[in-house]
């Protein structure tokens, strides 16, 4: 199965050998194994962490120029996910993304994007000074999200910008659907271009058959994986995998280098190691007893009165080709509530926290670390916030249709770097945005930097507000006001 010995973990051996020597710290970190530590943080924490917080040196190697273990730990990486090569980011995958982007991309270069995307694929975009072309997901107006794009819409685009340098595709969604990446990646490479993947919730994927296809397995050329968000590694840590010629190595080396701290956490840099080991071997095992304990509870949340929880049903719709069941998406409208209320009564009442929430869900992550205990703790609390609100409120949730996507007339760099000046939203109407609004549900960009400001984005914007809705992006928390490009004679880059 694998060509390297997935016991392996030469990154934390090397570590763990720097410990074994008492070595004598005349580097930094300042705190020398801890003993310079606050000494309340530190009997917190415990005294081993600061034993491996280390610098740069040739025992434990340099990410910026791997050669030793850390070259050794990341082609074991490779070997377990199936590319070509794999690299460490420590910068969470947000920083892979960018990453992606600007291995990819240059200034002017158009490159093909879900709507829908996280705000890193934007900053990258930003960085790069590419020209983003839109595809709009397909939109689940009875659970109020979005789904992935369809295969039809990827081709559609295509061959409207032939010119496209590259295609990013989500695999699959923050809530677990995924779309038919495999399609996707044989249209794309059909015009000989990469297809790359924002993969941060599927580091699982390729490691048991009762999950999606991951997006290296579908042939994708780059895909980058939050492995903190499934599996062990801890918070920030991520893996970016290159499966394609289409793709240089070297260039993303470089591109990582420019991104990265010259000081990374070896901590972190461990737990991927040792993550890594942990899905490789054991992977199937512990993905089998968390899909059935998800499996178990959205089979009894489904049987709570005033509470929903989707599973392989929703396939066959748009954009909805495969589903990942450790994702727990628990819809509660017919509550009368909306899943922030749900999400906060959990958090306060019952001192649950979820993962995430909009107006008609609130999201449970199944991981290897829950247990059947933990989940139907969950489950007797929602059973008694059915009680106290089932049948007791004729309170109806409507979906809000989203707005067209405005007209591009600034590239997202231009608009981001433009001299901007701050208006009441309501005088905003034809006007080029120099800010994101951001709308949930579905958690669709209704406005990105470059667009220009329409009637129907600003009506939409009053009316989610009024409905209690969740918007951000401006620097303005209220967003009363909104920051537009102040020159009336600014360059205006031709984007068609």
């Amino acid at each position: 199965m694998y060509k390297l010995n997935q016991k392996e973990t030469p990154l934390f051996d090397a570590l763990m050998e720097y410990v074994d020597r008492d070595t004598l710290p005349f580097h930094v970190p300042g705190h020398k194994k801890g003993v310079g530590m606050d000494e309340t943080f530190k009997n917190f924490i415990g005294e081993n962490p600061f034993k491996i917080d280390v610098t740069v040196f040739k025992l434990v190697d340099s990410l910026h120029h791997p050669n030793g273990p850390i070259k050794r730990a990341q082609e074991l990486a490779a070997d377990a996910y199936g590319s070509i090569a794999s690299f460490f980011s420590i910068h969470g995958t947000s920083g892979a993304i960018q990453a992606m982007i600007l291995s990819v991309v240059g200034a002017g270069d158009k490159i093909i994007i879900p709507r829908n995307v996280h705000k890193s694929v934007t900053a990258g975009i930003i960085l790069s000074g590419a020209h983003p072309v839109y595809m709009q997901p397909e939109i689940d107006k009875d659970l109020g999200i979005a789904h992935g794009v369809s295969p039809e819409t990827v081709e559609k685009t295509l061959k409207e910008n032939p010119d496209a340098k590259a295609v990013l595709i989500i695999n699959p969604t923050y809530y677990g659907v995924a779309t038919n990446i495999k399609r996707i990646s044989d249209i794309v490479h059909n015009y000989n271009i990469p297809l790359i993947v924002d993969e941060a919730h599927g580091p699982h994927l390729g490691f048991n058959d009762k999950l999606p296809v991951s997006a290296i397995e579908a042939g994708a050329d780059m895909c980058a994986q939050s492995t903190h968000k499934i599996i062990g590694a801890l918070t920030q840590c991520s893996l970016l995998h290159v499966n394609s010629d289409r793709v240089d190595t070297r260039r993303v080396q470089q591109v990582l280098n420019l991104l990265h701290t010259t000081s990374p956490s070896y901590i972190l840099m461990a737990s991927l190691d040792c993550a890594r080991r942990q899905i490789a071997l054991n992977g199937k095992e512990l993905l089998d007893k968390t899909i059935e304990l998800s499996n178990y509870v959205r089979s009894e949340i489904n049987k709570i009165p005033g509470f929903k929880c989707f599973g392989e049903e929703i396939l066959g719709t748009p954009g909805a080709y495969a589903f990942d069941p450790t994702k727990i998406t628990i819809t509660c409208k017919d509550l009368g509530i909306t899943g922030y209320q749900l999400d906060t009564i959990l958090a306060d009442k019952y001192h649950i926290q979820m993962e995430l929430s909009d107006f008609y869900n609130t999201l449970a992550v199944g991981s290897f670390g829950d247990t059947k205990e933990g989940m139907d703790r969950l489950l007797s609390a929602l059973k008694e916030i059915s009680k106290d609100y089932y049948g007791k409120s004729d309170r109806k949730i409507d979906f809000l249709d989203i707005p067209a996507i405005p007209e591009q007339v600034l590239i997202p760099r231009e608009a981001f770097n433009s001299e901007k000046t701050c208006v009441p939203i309501t005088e905003s109407i034809g006007k080029i945005s120099g800010e994101f609004l951001l709308a949930y549900p579905p958690g669709i960009p209704v406005l990105c930097p470059g667009e220009k400001i329409t009637k129907e984005v600003v009506d939409y914007v009053s009316q989610l507000k009024e409905a209690g809705l969740y918007v951000q992006g401006t620097e303005d928390p209220n967003v009363e006001y909104i920051k537009v490009v102040e020159k009336e004679d600014a360059v205006f880059i031709n984007v068609e």
